[in-house]
């Protein structure tokens, strides 16, 4: 099945807020289940950047997991980041270390050069172009950056992406639902991932399918690349 994009941005305020209101904590828990497991001995500390935070789970996640860290949270949707800031005030444990952005990338400057560690849920299916993800973190990290992206792979049917909504959002709104589908008809497969990270030069990043609908690339920078 061939990717079909979607719109790159959910600045809709209903769709926003059906989104931060919908029960991704199974997702959200396998991320950080995600990043200990291919960083076990690794001590976290210094600035964590969010690529495409949205409502800032993955944001608030890793600081309330990680006491050592502060976290930039970055996204072009205008109503996410009003989500994301709405909920800061109920979260007292990372009110002081979590930060969010409304920026578009590329083009919009991220406050520091670089960042201990660059983590992404769910965004990459929404890039028209992936290698603006893969060339934001090349900008953004030095060696010993820890890298952790995690996206939907697009499944070999349309057929088999309704059976997935079925499974997993039968019982969400139909706005999540619609979306969810739209999702995995515009995610990549894992072999348009490593070709995409062959390209931009991060071969150190390794690929791992850790469910039947999400797809784990994670690495620990090694080296400066041009």
């Amino acid at each position: 099945m061939k990717r079909i994009i979607e719109p790159e941005l959910m600045n809709n305020p209903a769709q926003a807020e059906a989104y931060a209101c919908a029960d991704f904590e199974q997702a959200d828990q396998l991320f950080i289940d995600s990043f200990k497991q291919h960083f076990t001995h690794s001590r976290i500390e210094g600035t964590v950047l969010d690529l495409g935070c949205g409502p800032g789970n993955i944001s608030f996640l890793f600081a309330n997991h990680f006491p050592d860290i502060n976290v930039i949270g970055i996204d072009g949707a205008d109503e996410m980041i009003k989500l994301a800031n709405a909920r800061k005030q109920t979260e007292i444990r990372a009110y002081d270390r979590v930060n969010f952005i409304t920026g578009f990338i590329p083009g919009h400057v991220i406050p520091q050069q670089h960042y201990a560690c660059i983590v992404s849920n769910s965004f990459l299916h929404h890039l028209h172009q992936a290698e603006v993800l893969w060339e934001t973190i090349k900008q953004y990290s030095s060696p010993k950056t820890k890298i952790l992206v995690v996206d939907l792979f697009r499944p070999p049917s349309k057929e088999d992406a309704s059976a997935l909504v079925n499974q997993y959002a039968a019982n969400e709104p139909e706005i999540l639902q619609r979306d969810f589908y739209n999702s995995l008809l515009a995610a990549f497969t894992p072999t348009e991932i490593k070709q995409q990270l062959h390209d931009a030069g991060l071969t150190e990043l390794k690929l791992k399918t850790i469910s039947d609908r999400h797809i784990a690339i994670f690495g620990t920078k090694t080296r400066e690349i041009k």
